[in-house]
Formats: C-alpha cells, sequence, structure tokens
C-alpha cells in the first residue's frame, strides 16, 4: 500500500504533465494561428483558448513546483538562524501558505460553482468557463495538500532537533 506522500507525488507528476501538455498546445496554437493569420484565415477563439490552457498551466504546475522547492525563497537571514529555529520558520511558512491558497481553493471552487449555475460562456467559442476554473480549484487544493505534508514533516524536524 502507497503512502499519503507517494499518491501526492504520483498526483504532482500527473499535473505537472498536464501542465506540460497544455504548455505545448498553447505553442502549437499559437504558432497555427500565425501561420493561419498570414493566408487570411485565423483560428477563431485562439486568444480564449491561450487564457484557458494558461489557467491550467499555472494552477496544474504549482503543486510539482512546490514539491520540488522551485518556488523563490530568500534566506539571508534564516540561513543565520539555528536549525531548530529555521526548521520552525519553515513549518510556520508552510502553514501560513496552506491557509491562503486553501482559502484560494475554497473561493475558486464557489466561483466555479456560480459560473456554471449561471450558464456564463466564453465570448467567441461559447465554451462553458466552469471546467478550467474547477481545474484551478482542484489545481491549489493539490498544492494545500503537498504544503500540510511538508508542514507536517517541517514540525517533526523542529520537535526532533
Amino acid at each position: 500500500m502507497l503512502s499519503p506522500i507517494k499518491y501526492l507525488t504520483r498526483a504532482g507528476n500527473g499535473f505537472n504533465v498536464l501542465a506540460c501538455t497544455a504548455v505545448i498546445a498553447m505553442m502549437l496554437l499559437s504558432a497555427a494561428d500565425v501561420v493561419l493569420r498570414l493566408f487570411g484565415k485565423p483560428i477563431p477563439g485562439t486568444y480564449e483558448l491561450i487564457g484557458f490552457l494558461g489557467t491550467i498551466i499555472v494552477s496544474f504546475a504549482l503543486g510539482f513546483t512546490s514539491m520540488e522547492k522551485g518556488h523563490i525563497a530568500v534566506e539571508i537571514l534564516v540561513e543565520k538562524l539555528p536549525q531548530r529555529a529555521q526548521f520552525a520558520i519553515e513549518a510556520f511558512t508552510n502553514f501560513v501558505s496552506f491557509l491562503v491558497f486553501g482559502l484560494i481553493a475554497y473561493q475558486a471552487f464557489i466561483y466555479a460553482l456560480d459560473i456554471k449555475k449561471s450558464g456564463e460562456v466564453s465570448l467567441t467559442l461559447q465554451l462553458p468557463i466552469y471546467p478550467f476554473i474547477f481545474g484551478m480549484a482542484l489545481g491549489f487544493t493539490l498544492l494545500c495538500l503537498l504544503l500540510i505534508a511538508d508542514f507536517i514533516k517541517s514540525l517533526q524536524r523542529t520537535v526532533s532537533k
């Protein structure tokens, strides 16, 4: 049986693959639109699709970036502190980040339900918007789960040092 951390890691890697796929789709769509514009046949709704793909890229890559510790961190002062204090600050930061991104995920989920209920669609292609907002909420939820796992790990290291 896999531990919850292994499931979260697999989910983070899977979401990252989807984000990478969305980057490739965005690149191909943009290139195709530019080439077809030369022939006077632009792809309708390219701007909308690029925006939707952008939401997938950003929200789905957050979890993987967090797993890889790829976010910007300023450690000039923290690295001068004792190791226990460093772990305590890391735990605090992870917990506050969990609260912030948890609120974002919750609000995105509520917003997606409102948009679904209202039936709002994109202007050009008439695509429903709510699936992309649900995707954002899902990406932020995965990030929250990873942040809680990091918080617990940091808290354990703080106590054991």
